[in-house]
């Protein structure tokens, strides 16, 4: 409401203005009264010249009059004074011998419509000038808010929702602005959460699909004890009743061993194809006492024999539980999938340099097994994603296992490297408190 007043206020201003300006100039333009004096000079001039002998015609022309002599045409006199000429008698020498006429209102006419051309122009320029100010004004005011609103709708509709409106004081649309502006800061917020759940979303598939596989393992594992269990039954068993139950369990137990490695085939599906969409999985490191490192390998039951040389040093370290848990799973399976042999894990207290390469304080957990280890040349790709080595041809996998847990290790403000020496050694590196 109020910029329309103002609006309002401002034409009427202009207008007033404008009308000012046609007053005083039409004001200025009002015929006056003839000079007499100036006519009656010029008319002696005209007698003394008449009287030196110049001839009618002569004086005409100089003098812009019409001198019409007696006896001359009557219609001429009257016509000058039906145009509002001025007419005097024409006596050069004291006697009326004639008219001499002047037709001065022609003059006052061609004047007054110059005049009025030039007010009229004036006028126009100050009306013009007035409206293109208007123009400008409401372009300013009223028309660009709106592009720059058409301006940020195009950019939403692109999917950029990061370009923010200006929000000035004298905009008209201020709170239409406003509004259109938290609408795009909440679509940006709503788009934010939901790439947030897609991502927890898929961290969680990836997790299940990881975690799956070792109660998988267990049963294929168990299955294959009770093949064999069962195989040996069979062979002693001379009843054909309970060999027919004998061979009734083996093919069950053939069965449920299947089924366990479809499950595995499917579940590593899942596994590489969630992490082919993943960018980064999420590892969020707090305080936690060390022991939890320890009692994560006591509960490794399916992976061989896992000696503790020692305890862990009891201090706080900073880590992701479940991505600890994970980091260790998968270093300690690898070893179990690819040695085979007792698995020897040693605590120790060391001292490194941080990415910003100050001074730190770290655990180090080392897993070592007693295995043709890797080919040296081999040893830089181990952690690279989906690179499986030369002693992987005949094992299944994704070539994940070490590059997860490089990347957990590091976004845990830890690290990790990779030896021979007699077997295989992974070195983990969690930063004390």
């Amino acid at each position: 409401m109020k910029y329309r007043n103002r609006i309002v206020i401002a034409y009427i201003v202009v207008m007033l203005a404008a009308l000012c300006v046609l007053w005083m100039l039409t004001g200025r333009n009002s015929i006056g009264r003839r000079d007499m004096v100036a006519y009656n000079d010029e008319l002696h001039r005209v007698y003394e010249e008449y009287r030196a002998g110049r001839t009618v015609t002569e004086l005409e022309e100089k003098y812009g009059c019409r001198i019409v002599l007696a006896g001359g045409s009557e219609s001429e006199v009257m016509k000058a004074y039906a145009e509002y000429g001025l007419v005097m008698d024409f006596a050069p020498d004291g006697e009326v011998i004639g008219k001499i006429l002047w037709n001065d209102v022609d003059n006052w006419a061609v004047s007054s419509r110059r005049n009025a051309r030039r007010t009229a122009l004036v006028f126009w320029g100050i009306v013009f000038t007035a409206g293109v100010l208007f123009l400008l004004v409401v372009d300013w005011f009223l028309l660009r808010p709106t592009r720059e609103m058409r301006g940020l709708a195009a950019e939403i509709a692109k999917g950029n929702l990061d370009v923010p409106l200006p929000i000035r004081k004298h905009n008209p649309f201020g709170n239409l602005v406003e509004g259109f502006d938290l609408m795009r800061e909440e679509l940006r917020s709503s788009k934010e959460r939901e790439a947030e759940a897609e991502k927890a979303k898929k961290e969680l598939v990836a997790e299940l699909a990881h975690d799956i596989k070792t109660p998988v393992a267990t049963i294929r594992a168990t299955c294959e004890v009770l093949e064999v269990k069962q195989q040996r039954r069979i062979d002693q068993l001379t009843d054909e009743a309970a060999l027919a139950d004998a061979q009734d369990v083996l093919t069950k137990t053939q069965t449920i061993a299947h089924k366990a490695d479809m499950i595995e085939t499917l579940v590593g599906s899942v596994f590489a194809a969630t992490l082919e969409e993943l960018d980064h999985i999420e590892v969020n490191p707090t305080e936690e006492n060390s022991a939890v490192i320890e009692e994560y390998f006591r509960n490794l039951r399916n992976y061989g024999n896992i000696i503790l040389d020692n305890p862990i040093p009891s201090c706080l370290v900073y880590m992701d539980r479940i991505r600890m848990e994970q980091v260790i799973d998968n270093v300690v399976g690898n070893s179990h999938k690819y040695a085979g042999t007792d698995i020897h894990v040693r605590f120790d207290e060391t001292v490194g340099k941080d990415r910003e390469g100050a001074g730190a304080s770290y655990i180090s957990v080392c897993i070592r097994d007693s295995g043709p280890g890797a080919p040296e040349e081999e040893l830089p790709l181990l952690t690279s994603k989906y690179y499986r080595g030369s002693t992987a041809k005949n094992k299944a996998g994704f070539g994940m296992g070490l590059y997860l847990v490089r990347s957990y290790m590091e976004k845990q403000g830890g690290g990790m490297e990779i030896y021979n020496d007699n077997g295989f050694v992974v070195n983990l590196y969690l930063r004390k408190v």
